[in-house]
């Protein structure tokens, strides 16, 4: 095998609650996490060198890339004395809270064990992850999971209730340690209910989910145009809207697909960035290889 592509979707924070702080200058947290159907495509092909490309992306592709760390950290692990050049066609927002950099890093690392045939457990390959970045984890396992601690305790759930997601990303990002840090300033009145939450997504109930949903740091992330996108995903039927992780992206639940497009395509006369999403039941995972014909 000289060269496998691997799909990364996205996440959404169905919940996000911070309950205390963790050694470390951590928070403590408690969320819902969801992969969608938003996926970024990374290529890895075998080589001598450590190589990233981002065609099309105005990331940087140095060693600070998570990707690029991702490849450091695997082969620290393994002690493989090999390369990669690795690709991402990047599709997710940046500073959204959707977690792309952290998906880039999981695809790297399962691309990696299945280029090199490694045979790394998913144990293994989260634990790797979790010192890239605290998403890294839940990238990996993806579907719909109960996320504790600082991002590497968590417990899968069964497939969240059938629904679309319209999500919406404001002209400017949000720095994740901006947003914590006037948290820890100024508190949130925003604290959802964990339990209620995964009982409703256990359940199957969608319209327990949507009451049980809310993010502890949406108050404070300094997104001033949260409101506003609330409300047009609201007009246009969304049954429940916030912020998705430290922001800066908006999304609104929808219980019919004609519904969500039409609210798409309604949010895409205001905004650039506007995608339609449903729930991804994986994580970061290896495609097939295309079959030639002959």
């Amino acid at each position: 095998m000289k060269q496998v592509t691997v799909l990364a979707p996205a996440k959404l924070n169905l919940t996000l609650d911070v309950t205390g702080l963790l050694p470390g200058g951590y928070h403590a947290l408690d969320m819902i996490m969801q992969a969608i159907t938003l996926h970024e495509r990374v290529t890895l092909r075998k080589s001598r060198d450590l190589i990233l490309r981002l065609p099309g992306s105005r990331v940087p592709p140095n060693e600070k890339n998570t990707a690029y760390k991702a490849a450091l950290a695997f082969f620290h692990y393994t002690g493989l004395l090999a390369g990669v050049e690795i690709e991402v066609r990047k599709v997710t927002p940046v500073r959204a809270g959707m977690a792309g950099g952290s998906a880039d890093a999981a695809a790297v690392l399962v691309g990696l064990n299945a280029l090199y045939d490694a045979r790394l457990s998913m144990s293994e390959l989260c634990a790797i992850g979790a010192q890239l970045g605290a998403d890294v984890p839940f990238a990996l396992l993806g579907g719909t999971c109960r996320v504790q601690g600082k991002g590497d305790l968590l417990r899968p759930l069964p497939p969240c209730p059938d629904c679309r997601f319209v999500v919406a990303m404001p002209s400017v990002g949000v720095s994740t340690p901006a947003a914590f840090a006037a948290y820890d300033e100024v508190g949130s009145t925003v604290h959802p209910d964990g339990e209620a939450a995964e009982a409703a997504v256990r359940a199957g109930d969608l319209d327990a989910l949507c009451a049980a949903m809310g993010n502890a740091l949406e108050e404070c992330s300094g997104a001033k145009e949260t409101p506003h996108i609330k409300e047009l995903l609201r007009q246009n039927g969304a049954k429940q809207a916030l912020m998705t992780g430290s922001g800066a992206a908006v999304f609104g639940v929808f219980d019919d697909p004609e519904r969500a497009e039409a609210a798409r395509a309604a949010l895409a006369k205001e905004y650039r960035q506007v995608y339609l999403a449903a729930p991804d039941r994986g994580g970061a995972r290896v495609l097939p290889a295309p079959k030639h014909r002959g």
